[in-house]
C-alpha cells in the first residue's frame, strides 16, 4: 500500500483523535465512535448505529514537520435503492488552523445497501484504501485531518514521513453539541463544512459534534453522554426527528425535554447551554409526520421526503415543528428563572422564510452546501458574539 522506505507509522490512539468519544478496536484498526460503548449497549437500532459510527467532527490531531502523510482506512459508503449515487466522503486537511488538501478514497471500502422501502439493508465487504497529502510546508505544524462526516471509517494506519507527537491543549473551550442529521451534517460538503464545525472554527472553539442523523430522539443514554463529556458550552438542538419519527405526543414530549435539560445539568450546573429550535422545514411546520421517502420523485435526480400525517391531528397532541417550538421557547422561559445559564434559539433565525425561498432545501428536509455555510455563520454570529449565549470575547 505504500512504498516510501522512510515512512514513520504511528499508532492511532486516543490522544491523536479530538471529537470521539470512544475508540473501538477492530480486527483491521481502530474505529471511533460518537456514542460510548454503554450507551449503544442500550438500545440497538440500525439508524443510531450508522449515525454515531459516522465521524462527524472527529479528526485526527498532531504534530509534525512531516512534509507528506498517508492515512489507511476502510470506510463504509452507503447506497439506497432507488437513489442517485452518493458521493465518496471527503477527508479535510488543515495546517495550523488553515484548510490545506481534501482527498477521498473512491472505490474502496464495504458497501452498505440500504432500502428504506423494506426497511432492510446489507453490507459486502470490500478493500482499504489510502488518503495521501503530500507538498506540506517544511517545519514544525499542526496538522488535522478530519474524517468524512457521513461514512463510517475504520482507521487503520497513519504514516508520515518526520515523528508525530499530540498537539498541547490550546486553551480553547470546548463546544458539546448535539441535534439531528442536519447537525451531523447531511449534505455539506466536507466535514469542515458542516454548519457545526463552520460555527465551531468562527467561534474559536473545540468541537465535539453528538449530531445523529435520524437519532436526535431525546433518549436518556445521549443526556447522560452529554452529562458525562467535559465541555465549556452546551447545545441541544431539538424537534424535526421527533416529527420524522412521530416518536410521541405533546404529553411525552415536555417531560421528556424537561428531564433530557435535567440530566445534562447534572454533570454541567452553570455551563450555558443554549436549546436551539428546529430550523424553517416547510413540510412539517404544520404536518405532522412521520416523515416518508418519495420515490417519485427520484427521477429528479435526488431522492425527496414528503409529510404523512394529518394536521387536524395536532388536536390530539401531534407534534409539528411550530408545536415544538412553542413549547421549547416556554420550557425554557420557564426554567430560566432558576437557571439564568439557560438560552433558547428559535432555528429559524438560523434558517427561515426568506433563506427558503433563496435556498430551497433540496430534499425538503436537509441543507445543501450553500445552507450549511450560511446556518454556520448565523449560529456563530448569534451565539459567540455580542450578548450571544457562548460569548466571551474570545470568538474570532
Amino acid at each position: 500500500m505504500h512504498t516510501n522506505p522512510d515512512w514513520i507509522t504511528t499508532p492511532i490512539t486516543d490522544d491523536l483523535l479530538r471529537g470521539a468519544l470512544d475508540l473501538e478496536r477492530t480486527e483491521h484498526g481502530v474505529l471511533p465512535h460518537r456514542l460510548p460503548a454503554w450507551a449503544r449497549a442500550q438500545y440497538f437500532d440500525g439508524q443510531l448505529a450508522m449515525a454515531e459510527s459516522q465521524p462527524s467532527g472527529v479528526r485526527l490531531v498532531f504534530r509534525t514537520r512531516a512534509t507528506a502523510v498517508e492515512l489507511d482506512t476502510l470506510p463504509t459508503k452507503r447506497v439506497y435503492v432507488g437513489a442517485p449515487p452518493r458521493p465518496d466522503g471527503v477527508y479535510d486537511l488543515v495546517v495550523d488552523g488553515r484548510p490545506a488538501g481534501r482527498a477521498d478514497v473512491p472505490d474502496r471500502g464495504n458497501v452498505l445497501t440500504i432500502d428504506m422501502a423494506a426497511g432492510t439493508a446489507e453490507q459486502r465487504p470490500g478493500p482499504p484504501g489510502t488518503v495521501r497529502f503530500t507538498g506540506l510546508a517544511e517545519g514544525a505544524k499542526d496538522v488535522e485531518i478530519w474524517l468524512p462526516h457521513n461514512e463510517t471509517t475504520e482507521l487503520l494506519a497513519l504514516r508520515t514521513d518526520a515523528p508525530v507527537e499530540p498537539v498541547p491543549d490550546r486553551g480553547r473551550r470546548v463546544w458539546l453539541h448535539h441535534g439531528s442529521s442536519i447537525s451531523h451534517g447531511s449534505d455539506a460538503a466536507s466535514p469542515t463544512t458542516t454548519w457545526p464545525a463552520l460555527a465551531a472554527s468562527l467561534g474559536g472553539v473545540e468541537l465535539v459534534n453528538l449530531g445523529l442523523g435520524g437519532s436526535a430522539l431525546l433518549d436518556p443514554f445521549t443526556a447522560r453522554t452529554l452529562r458525562d463529556t467535559p465541555a465549556d458550552l452546551l447545545s441541544v438542538k431539538i424537534g424535526i426527528n421527533l416529527v420524522n419519527a412521530d416518536l410521541m405526543r405533546l404529553r411525552a414530549f415536555t417531560p421528556a425535554v424537561h428531564g433530557f435539560l435535567d440530566t445534562i445539568r447534572e454533570g454541567h450546573p452553570t455551563a450555558p447551554l443554549l436549546v436551539v429550535s428546529p430550523i424553517l422545514c416547510p413540510i412539517h411546520e404544520d404536518t405532522p409526520g412521520p416523515s416518508a421517502p418519495d420515490f417519485s420523485a427520484v427521477s429528479s435526480g435526488r431522492l425527496r421526503f414528503r409529510a404523512t400525517g394529518d394536521p387536524a391531528e395536532v388536536a390530539s397532541g401531534k407534534l409539528t415543528l411550530g408545536v415544538i417550538r412553542d413549547e421549547l421557547a416556554r420550557i425554557v422561559a420557564q426554567r430560566a428563572v432558576q437557571d439564568p445559564n439557560l438560552h433558547y434559539l428559535d432555528g429559524r433565525e438560523l434558517y427561515g422564510a426568506a433563506d427558503a425561498a433563496e435556498l430551497p432545501l433540496p430534499d425538503e428536509l436537509h441543507p445543501d452546501a450553500a445552507t450549511h455555510r450560511r446556518i454556520g455563520e448565523r449560529f456563530a454570529g448569534l451565539a459567540f458574539s455580542g450578548a450571544g449565549a457562548f460569548a466571551d470575547g474570545r470568538a474570532v
